[in-house]
């Protein structure tokens, strides 16, 4: 008999095509998703479940899975919204769809970069609402990108990625994290007050976990330059939003480009309020190419478990482990 498996919301159809190859499909194809109670009530008997972000798989979700689960996959590099250790526990394999983003969330990442630079938005809202009437010589004016210094926080695949295009623009590159990287392109591992201190701008490429939660705060932003940047494209609760909206208003540095939120898709009134945050509907890996990759891989990983292989990109391959200790 054919293994089961849960996709939770809509994907990429090509996706559920490799999943019918291996196993029977229980597909919920809205963009709504299910709510908890159903995601439990749908996973029983199932092997498999295929989750996105906004799957909140919790350790008490988790506890209350069907025995029969033995993975999870992940439609997503990130993999907060899954509580690990209560999977590992309970012997179900974690796994994401790392690197096949990185290009496309760097695009996104340097786009918001220069978009809040040079004053993207706002002069297409400008254009747009038939108020420009003339040239003058200081109308839009913005902040040279080219020649600044990018300040780096995570230098994994995304991080890098983005070095690689500031390069490109002869930026100076500084980076901080856990412990000093080879890279592609020249960069310089400085502290974190470092990077805070001489960066004109600032992206954040870090993993959501306890010890990076509201990582850029106050005293943070208040460390920055005036004429500073500040780019997210990692996850909403890495920046203290309320204290972002605080230092856009009060000019403590100068421009935002955000791509995710604390609560999305609830966005933080103040933060709407600025003009000079360009902000992005968590769009960072929305490349046609790359959406359907992601789709696919995580059903690759779902496939390989369910066939009772370790999947390539296995967050905790212990769970795996457990799985052949169990069958002797």
């Amino acid at each position: 008999m054919k293994p089961s498996v849960l996709v939770t919301k809509r994907i990429y159809p090509e996706a559920i095509e490799i999943l019918k190859g291996h196993a029977e499909v229980d597909y919920e194809a809205t963009d709504e998703g299910l709510a908890p109670d159903a995601l439990i009530e749908r996973a029983r008997g199932k092997q498999a479940i295929v989750s996105q972000l906004t799957d909140k798989l919790s350790a008490d979700i988790i506890a209350r899975l069907d025995a029969s689960v033995r993975s999870i996959s992940n439609v997503a590099v990130g993999y907060d919204n899954i509580d690990v250790p209560a999977a590992t526990a309970r012997g179900i394999v974690v796994t994401n769809t790392p690197g096949v983003l990185s290009d496309a969330t760097a695009d996104l990442a340097f786009a918001l970069m220069l978009a809040a630079a040079r004053r993207i938005v706002e002069a297409d809202e400008f254009v747009h609402s038939g108020k420009w009437s003339r040239w003058t010589i200081d109308l839009m004016v913005g902040q040279d990108v080219h020649h600044r210094t990018l300040g780096i926080f995570g230098m994994g695949r995304i991080g890098q990625a983005m070095a690689k295009r500031a390069a490109g623009f002869s930026m100076r590159i500084l980076y901080t994290g856990n412990r000093p990287v080879e890279t592609d392109v020249p960069a310089e591992f400085v502290d974190k007050a470092a990077l805070l201190r001489e960066s004109d701008f600032i992206s954040l490429h870090v993993p959501l976990n306890a010890s990076t939660r509201h990582l850029i705060g106050e005293p943070e932003l208040r460390a920055m330059k005036r004429t500073a940047v500040l780019v997210n494209t990692a996850r909403g609760p890495v920046v203290d939003e309320a204290a972002l909206a605080r230092a856009l208003k009060q000019n403590w540095i100068a421009a935002a480009g955000i791509d995710v939120f604390e609560q999305e898709p609830k966005v933080n009134a103040d933060l709407l309020a600025c003009r000079n945050a360009v902000l992005a509907p968590h769009m960072g890996s929305a490349s046609i190419a790359t959406r359907l990759r992601m789709s696919t891989m995580a059903a690759e990983n779902a496939v390989e478990a369910m066939e009772g292989r370790r999947p390539p990109n296995a967050l905790n391959p212990e769970a795996v482990a457990a799985w052949t200790k169990a069958a002797k």
